[in-house]
């Protein structure tokens, strides 16, 4: 007895109640059941145990009867047996997503029945209560998200043609002609040039959905496919954007020059260049300007994205040349003729130019008796010679049909223009010529370039103007030439209204750099 005082008695493995072992049993079953069937199986026993709580506080009759009745419009009996099947969506949950994304195939539905012994612990709160207290349970979750569009952009390069480049982006020949034949916008592709972009977008599978001509900042051409049965087309598209328009206000002083003078005042040359023809009927930008001049400019600039894409019109511009003031503003008429005028209402575009380019100096006057510099023989000199760089450009002095475009030894490049039945302008050692015999220029149009072509000492344009076939110096002739035209008087109270508040903005700028010249 006494080496067994001090042992503990073994528990007989039968003598575990019944209830335990259930209990065992379920919670072994609850293990193995993964999330979504775990949601579902707790979602149905609230389910349960809320109808039988309400039911128990309320007049229902027993669940007895509510079984036996005729299933509604929201139920349906399962044939050859007594469940009742209702449907219902799961509520969204993250993490429901989550799953669906990881293994789609595996939970893209979770299902629940009970049979009709279950259900008896359940009554139902009303219709919408007995519709969402059901016997069976059917969760759907949604498909896996489509993958985002791909986007590729090629630039042309030198040598490439559509179907190259169609085959850098992973395509075949019958993408290129599917797009070819999309209709006139299509076969411009063709004919691109170098430094042009195309858009490419890409489904998931590599298959062409949009195709895009980037034809400025502003503009695009969009090819978009479609597909009718077994046909597959493009549509096309033309997308343009509108830029934002902002007005800039720039003054300055000349130092030496107009263009260096304008560049120091941060004046693109194109600005400055479209400035000179403004006033290039009453200046001449190298005899006439003076150290001391003040001018004026109100221009457009485009941004687009917060970004400056590209200058606009000049919409009002002032010189004060030795004291004397010019104005110049900007009108359309309701024909939609535009042009500049001054504050009178007179036009700024006289019928010739007063210089045919923006040049340097003048090399050689006008002169009958002087002495060639090469032949070193005493010939007249018909003309002007410009001295100015290699290049520059130079404009037709005023609206006419060219007559002559061409080479000669001693020329060298020419281009002779008509003006009417009176008078021709010529151009001569021109470096590069940019028109044609027979065709139709305006004054300020670019005509050629400066250059040392022919019998020449270096880079210059010489000027001639000739009158009914007699050459005339084109300082003086300009002064006995017609005249500007006016507006008409219907039209002068609408350009003074138009023209009011930019008159008081420039004459605001204009007072500001006389003020800080006097400083």
């Amino acid at each position: 007895m006494a080496q067994h005082r001090h042992a503990t008695p073994i528990a007989d493995k039968n003598t575990n109640p019944w209830w335990r072992s259930l209990r065992a049993r379920t919670f072994k079953l609850l293990l193995k059941l993964n999330r979504i069937e775990a949601a579902v199986l707790a979602f149905a026993v609230c389910s349960v145990a809320f109808g039988v709580s309400n039911s128990l506080q309320s007049n229902t009759p027993p669940i007895e009867e509510a079984i036996t009745t005729q299933p509604t419009n929201n139920t349906e009996t399962l044939a050859g047996n007594d469940r009742t099947v209702i449907s219902l969506a799961l509520p969204s949950d993250t993490r429901v997503s989550a799953v669906s994304q990881a293994r789609p195939a595996q939970y893209t539905q979770a299902t629940l029945t009970l049979s009709s012994s279950e259900t008896q612990d359940a009554t139902p709160l009303d219709n919408t209560a007995a519709n969402n207290t059901s016997t069976y349970i059917e969760a759907t979750v949604d498909a896996k998200p489509i993958k985002p569009l791909k986007t590729i952009q090629q630039t042309l390069k030198k040598g490439d043609n559509l179907s190259m480049v169609f085959e850098r982006v992973g395509l075949n020949g019958r993408d290129v002609y599917q797009v070819v034949q999309s209709g006139s916008e299509g076969k411009a592709l063709t004919r691109m040039f170098p430094g042009e972009q195309l858009e490419f977008v890409l489904s998931e599978g590599k298959q062409l959905e949009k195709v895009i001509r980037i034809k400025s900042p502003l503009e695009s051409i969009h090819f978009v496919r479609n597909t009718s049965g077994e046909k597959t087309y493009f549509t096309i598209d033309t997308v343009t954007r509108m830029p934002d328009i902002k007005r800039v206000y720039r003054s300055g002083l000349i130092d030496d020059s107009l263009s260096l003078s304008a560049q120091r005042a941060d004046v693109s040359q194109s600005i400055t260049m479209n400035m000179a023809n403004i006033f290039g009927g009453v200046i001449d930008f190298v005899l006439d300007v003076r150290e001391g001049d003040q001018f004026t400019v109100v221009y457009e600039e485009h941004y687009l994205d917060g970004e400056k894409i590209d200058e606009g019109n000049i919409i009002a511009a002032q010189y004060i040349n030795r004291g004397t003031t010019y104005n110049a503003y900007r009108y359309s008429d309701p024909d939609g003729d535009t042009g500049y005028y001054n504050e009178d209402g007179i036009s700024m575009r006289k019928a010739f130019l007063r210089a045919p380019l923006d040049f340097t100096r003048i090399s050689s006057g006008f002169n009958l008796r002087r002495m060639h510099p090469i032949t070193k023989q005493v010939k007249p000199h018909r003309g002007i010679d410009y001295a100015a760089p290699r290049g520059t450009p130079v404009f037709s002095a005023g609206d006419g049909r060219v007559i002559a475009s061409s080479r000669t030894r001693a020329n060298g490049n020419y281009v002779f223009i008509k003006h009417g039945e009176s008078y021709t302008t010529k151009y001569l050692h021109l470096h590069r010529r940019s028109v044609t015999k027979g065709q139709r220029v305006k004054q300020g149009q670019i005509i050629g370039q400066v250059g040392c072509t022919g019998l020449c000492s270096g880079p210059h344009l010489h000027y001639e103007f000739l009158v009914n076939g007699v050459h005339r110096n084109p300082r003086t002739i300009l002064k006995k030439l017609p005249k500007a035209k006016r507006l008409n008087a219907s039209l002068k109270s609408d350009f003074l209204a138009s023209i009011a508040s930019t008159q008081l903005q420039l004459a605001n700028y204009s007072s500001q750099v006389k003020f800080a010249k006097a400083q």
